[in-house]
């Protein structure tokens, strides 16, 4: 058994270490004291004939969406931009969150990337993409025999 010699100071300097390294990982544009980034929220479900995306994005211009589907990857990015009409120093506080967003999606294989559909309403941007004729169940008619 090997002695080690005890270091009172060892899990300070291990905490501290960590909490430079969240630091650092952070853009220089980016503040602590401020919101973490814009990430929309997504529900993804499916039926027999269509996956569908719903992703909350309100406050967006639908000029500032970009959809595209890529080598089976969907991506969404968008931005988010901060009304300038007041000054930054007037606000008491700021929640909401602003900046770009990038979201990225794989597609199933059973996915026709041809037929994407595209809504915007009401801050929920809606994709609709049709599965292939392939993929979609058949129904099978059973015989009896007499």
């Amino acid at each position: 058994m090997a002695i080690t010699r005890w270091d009172p100071f060892r899990e300070v300097v291990a905490l501290q270490n960590r909490v430079n390294s969240l630091f650092r990982d952070m853009n220089e544009t980016d503040s602590p004291l401020t919101t973490a980034a814009f990430v929309p929220a997504v529900d993804v479900y499916e039926d027999e004939k269509k996956v569908m995306l719903k992703l909350e994005v309100p406050g967006i211009d639908q000029k500032d969406l970009d959809v595209s589907v890529e080598n089976n990857t969907l991506t969404v990015k968008g931005e988010r931009k901060f009304e300038s009409e007041e000054k930054e120093e007037n606000f008491h506080r700021i929640e909401r969150r602003y900046g770009s967003f990038f979201r990225a999606f794989t597609l199933p294989s059973t996915v026709d990337t041809e037929h994407v559909q595209a809504s915007y309403n009401a801050g929920v941007l809606k994709l609709e993409l049709a599965k292939k004729p392939e993929a979609q169940p058949k129904q099978i008619k059973i015989n009896v025999a007499a």
